[in-house]
């Protein structure tokens, strides 16, 4: 096992805000951080040693870029693989490229998940010339219709809910490969943050139940408010996921809670979660800086949680809009009146709607009295 200890460069792939929160994790341990992203000027460049612009096919750069890093671990999952098994041979990837190559992919990402065993919806493959009326009824309504490919925040879906909604799912999804998901009434939607290192030492960090409003996420409740067999079951299916996909590293794992109590598997994310912020102000470890130990071969922190949180997602919607500008910012002074609130933005150049800008997060004696804190914090900014 290769240990790689501070003073050692880390290479980060992706320059957003989960690169930036690892860099500056990273760097507080006393690691170089290099981060690869094609375009200038990201949030994660901003506060890394070095930043390298290129096209992630551009081999010439990456390659340059991979023998100057000890290590290089991604901050998004929609990463080439091709690419990365190109340089394999020059650094240490973690995790592997081929736990992106099967999370990137919803096709590859189900049919992991069934021929391992985990609980799903039920799905059904549609390739780019295939029939995907017969495939939606194949699944039956009420169903969703998502790309293969590059989905996240609700983009790239449609739920078909009656016969009516079939013609729009042809015309959304014409020439495109795609995933027909069975829908899910659920109760609620938890998650998991799983670390695992390369001896096989796995943490979960406590479950989050998560709030979603237009498909982004929008309140992360600690510790989540189900009953214990969900909790236990949902930490249990996390440690099994990265197991069986070898990871080293960190991995999101998103759940489906029915209202049976049945714990779904929905999607597997291979690098820190947007419902795992509350570590960074809540926990012995943060979820960060489990990804720098886990990937550089150090002992895995703590995940005790210190106290109930809420973490709420800051969007551009925050801002003051007339006629399609900008015209105010959120008042973050009156956010930052209330003791218990912690904020941490991205360093983004500019709002827009939708955009996640950056978090803050709330303490209390309760999970309850936290999400109510939360929810005042959010009205005032």
């Amino acid at each position: 096992m290769k240990i790689i200890l501070p003073g050692k460069t880390i290479g980060v792939l992706g320059g957003g805000q989960l690169g930036r929160m690892l860099a500056q994790a990273a760097t507080r341990l006393g690691y170089r951080v290099h981060v690869y992203e094609p375009q200038a000027g990201s949030p994660a460049g901003a506060v890394a040693h070095q930043e390298v612009n290129a096209p992630y096919e551009d081999l010439a750069a990456l390659t340059a870029f991979a023998r100057e890093c000890d290590v290089v671990t991604y901050e998004f999952e929609n990463v080439p693989a091709a690419p990365l098994k190109a340089i394999e041979g020059l650094t240490v990837l973690r995790p592997h490229w081929s736990v992106l190559e099967t999370t990137q992919n919803r096709s590859r990402e189900k049919r992991w998940l069934r021929d391992n065993g985990f609980p799903h919806a039920r799905f059904a493959e549609v390739a780019v010339d295939g029939d995907l009326a017969a495939g939606i009824r194949g699944v039956g309504l009420p169903c969703v219709v998502k790309t293969a490919d590059f989905g996240y925040d609700g983009k790239g879906q449609l739920k078909v809910f009656a016969e009516a909604d079939v013609t729009a799912a042809l015309e959304k999804f014409a020439g495109q490969p795609v995933v027909i998901e069975q829908f899910v009434d659920f109760a609620c939607e938890v998650s998991a943050v799983v670390a695992r290192s390369e001896s096989a030492a796995v943490r979960v960090f406590p479950i989050a139940e998560n709030i979603h409003t237009n498909h982004i996420l929008d309140f992360s409740i600690v510790p989540a408010r189900v009953a214990s067999a969900v909790l236990a079951q949902a930490e249990k299916l996390a440690r099994l996921v990265a197991e069986k996909i070898g990871l080293v590293g960190v991995l999101g794992v998103e759940f489906f809670v029915t209202k049976a109590g049945d714990v779904l598997i929905n999607e597997l994310a291979p690098r820190t979660h947007n419902s795992g912020h509350y570590t960074l102000d809540a926990c012995a470890t943060s979820q960060f800086e489990q990804q720098v130990r886990a990937i550089c071969g150090l002992p895995l922190g703590a995940v005790t949680l210190r106290s109930p949180v809420v973490m709420v997602n800051i969007l551009g919607d925050a801002w003051k809009w007339s006629g399609g500008q900008v015209v105010g910012e959120p008042a973050w002074d009156a956010l930052l009146a209330q003791p218990a609130a912690r904020l941490h933005l991205y360093g983004k150049a500019e709002p827009r709607p939708g955009r996640k800008m950056g978090h803050f997060t709330v303490t209390a004696p309760s999970a309850e009295l936290a999400y109510e804190l939360a929810q005042k914090c959010k009205a005032r900014l």
